[in-house]
C-alpha cells in the first residue's frame, strides 16, 4: 500500500489489474511449462499499462529478464519487458521523483540479489534516501552480501541460510543502524524472522517504500 501510495502521490494512476504468481517459484524449480503459462497470463493482465512497477526486486528481475527466455524474444515480449521496473528504478529513471518524507532515524541500506545483480538496483535507492528530511543512512560491511533467503534455498538449506541471515544481522547492527531498509520482500521477511529469532526486538525492518511514503510503525 505505501509503494501505491507513494506513486499516487508522484502523479501517477495505478491500477491492480487481476493476476497471478509472476511464476518464479515455478521457473527456480524447473517447472518451465508451469512458468510460461504464468508468465502468459501476467503479461496479458498488465498489456494495456503503460509501466509495470514491482515493490520487489526478484519478481521485477523475473518478469523484465527471464520472461524473455519463456516467452521468446518476441517484439510483444521485448516491449513488455521493457515497461517493467522495480519501484526506486521507476521513480528515479522515469518520473525524476522528489518524495516529500521524513524519517527520523538512522537506517542501513540491504541490497538484494535479484534487484542488484539481475537489474543494477544500487544508485537509485541510496539517491531517494538522501532526499528524506532527517534520515542517516549508515553503509553496513558487505551491503551487497545475500541475505541467505533465496526463495527455495532457504527452506531446502536452512542452517546455511541461517548462518548468512545471521551475519547479515550482525553487520547491520555494527554499522548503528536502527532499521534495515530493503527492496526486496523476500529478504526482509528473512532478516526480521532472524532478527527476532535471536532476541533482538528493537531493530525495525522496513521496506523503502514505508520509509519514502513517511510511514513510520513506531
Amino acid at each position: 500500500m505505501a509503494a501505491l501510495q507513494l506513486l499516487e502521490a508522484q502523479g501517477c494512476e495505478v491500477v491492480v489489474p487481476s493476476q497471478t504468481c509472476c511464476g518464479q517459484p515455478a521457473y527456480n524449480g524447473g517447472e518451465r511449462a508451469l512458468a510460461t503459462r504464468l508468465a502468459e497470463q501476467v503479461a496479458k493482465a498488465f498489456a494495456d499499462c503503460d509501466y509495470v512497477v514491482l515493490p520487489s526486486g526478484s519478481c521485477a528481475g523475473m518478469m523484465r529478464v527471464h520472461y524473455l527466455d519463456l516467452l521468446g524474444k518476441t517484439a510483444e515480449a521485448e516491449a513488455f519487458a521493457a515497461k517493467v521496473y522495480e519501484l526506486t528504478d521507476f521513480l528515479v529513471t522515469v518520473l525524476d521523483a522528489k518524495p516529500a518524507a521524513r524519517f527520523d532515524g538512522t537506517v542501513t541500506y540491504h541490497d538484494s540479489c535479484s534487484g542488484l545483480r539481475e537489474l543494477g538496483i544500487k544508485r537509485q535507492p541510496r539517491a531517494l534516501l538522501a532526499q528524506v528530511e532527517g534520515l542517516t543512512l549508515n553503509e553496513m560491511d558487505e551491503a551487497e552480501q545475500c541475505c541467505g533467503f533465496g526463495g527455495t534455498f532457504s527452506v531446502k538449506y536452512p542452517e546455511i541460510s541461517c548462518a548468512i541471515a545471521d551475519k547479515k544481522c550482525a553487520s547491520a547492527k555494527a554499522c548503528g543502524a536502527e532499521t534495515i531498509v530493503g527492496g526486496d520482500l523476500g529478504c526482509l521477511l528473512h532478516l526480521e524472522g532472524r532478527l527476532r529469532a535471536l532476541g533482538d526486538t528493537r531493530t525495525r525492518v522496513m521496506h523503502i517504500a514505508e520509509v519514502l511514503h513517511g510511514v513510520d510503525e513506531g
